[in-house]
């Protein structure tokens, strides 16, 4: 009987977290920022010119800001490996004793949790420490630069829906139809994570969408706020 091999949603982790973050910011922000322009100046000139500052500059913010942020989690994984690789050449019998320990941790039998040590000791020792001790491999390695790409990509791709529609909507409807259209996007990245990385769909376009209105509504309020005021 064909069993159907088991679909796994781990290997996903990394690429989706900066991508579904990228996406989700660069719609969000860029709404915001819009309805919060066109609330205090409702010209034309002024709310498309905030929508593309918004998108480039954010863009550029996200990308910078997750290579620095996964590029420190590489440097402490390079160091940790470096330490390991020292520590194996210097005192292999310890650190022998010590990946069979996570593996009695485990519930396997001391004698064959020595036995499994010594052979995955024999075949790649710095890899077992490396996936068994450190809890590092390929699914959950730092990928700085993969990371930063993704953010870059998603957050234009999300800001470029408040900023076709800065261009394109009238402008007495424009916090509406701003509101609205990300509203409906949101709902849609929401879903799409969720069904990506196997988890509630319900759950996510909720949260998302209590949020997102969430941010936009004070936005919008602050801007109606100090447009009164100038005016």
């Amino acid at each position: 009987m064909h069993h159907p091999l088991e679909k796994h949603y781990v290997n996903r982790v990394g690429w989706l977290r900066a991508a579904v973050l990228g996406a989700n910011d660069g719609l969000l922000s860029t709404t915001s920022i819009v309805i919060g322009v066109a609330a205090a100046s409702p010209e034309r000139n002024t709310i498309v010119l905030a929508a593309l500052a918004g998108m480039i500059a954010g863009a550029m913010s996200m990308a910078a800001g997750e290579y620095v942020s996964v590029s420190s989690q590489e440097d402490t994984e390079k160091a940790d490996l470096l330490r390991e690789k020292k520590e194996l050449e210097e005192m292999p019998e310890i650190e022998l004793q010590e990946l069979a320990k996570v593996y009695e941790r485990r519930g396997v039998s001391q004698e064959t949790a020595l036995q499994v040590a010594r052979e995955l000791t024999a075949h790649d020792a710095l890899g077992a420490h490396a996936h068994d001790e450190l809890g590092i491999n390929e699914i959950t390695q730092a990928k700085p630069l993969q990371a930063a790409l993704a953010s870059l990509g998603s957050f234009a791709l999300g800001a470029l829906l408040p900023f076709m529609v800065s261009l394109l909507a009238p402008i007495k409807q424009m916090v509406y139809l701003q509101y609205g259209f990300t509203i409906i996007f949101l709902m849609v990245l929401g879903a799409i994570a969720a069904k990506t990385g196997g988890s509630s769909i319900g759950v996510a376009v909720g949260r998302i969408c209590f949020w997102g209105t969430i941010a936009m509504g004070v936005t919008a309020l602050i801007g109606h706020f100090f447009g009164v005021t100038v005016a």
